[in-house]
């Protein structure tokens, strides 16, 4: 291969999502407030900030979206995902995260989301991305 061959790397990103569940069995979605995917619902999170840990990251974006503070050491990492094609802006690979949070616990939008809201983990809506096999992961 010469020096004009050479293929430049993929850029990936990295970001953390988190499954938010209560013991009475609903799953915390946002509405997402943009592209890709504006208007759908979905996990909260996103970009993990340069020297950022997966966890901080995680609990910092589901603050940021919805309102619910939890630890980063509440967090239980359920797994990465990185099939090529699972977000349509690029290589994404996310870090997932579980937590569970009191029956009634209080969720507001924030941030990027226009809407914050509970639903009943076997009654979900479409949801964007690849987060329906994230969340079937987490509560698996």
């Amino acid at each position: 291969m010469t020096e004009t061959e050479i293929e430049t790397p993929e850029s990936i990103r990295l970001t953390a999502d988190v499954v938010v569940t209560t013991p009475d069995g609903l799953v915390l979605l946002i509405e997402r407030g943009w592209e890709p995917y504006a208007g759908a619902w979905a996990l909260p999170g996103g970009h993990v900030d340069e020297g950022e840990d997966g966890d901080v990251a995680a609990a910092r974006e589901l603050l940021e979206e919805t309102g619910v503070r939890v630890l980063p050491a509440e967090l239980r990492e359920v797994r990465a995902f990185h099939r090529p094609g699972r977000d349509p802006r690029g290589r994404y690979v996310t870090l997932a995260y579980a937590v569970i949070v009191p029956a009634g616990t209080q969720a507001r939008a924030g941030d990027d989301a226009t809407a914050a809201r509970w639903w009943p983990v076997d009654a979900l809506p479409q949801l964007a991305f690849d987060h329906a096999d994230i969340i079937s992961a987490a509560v698996a």
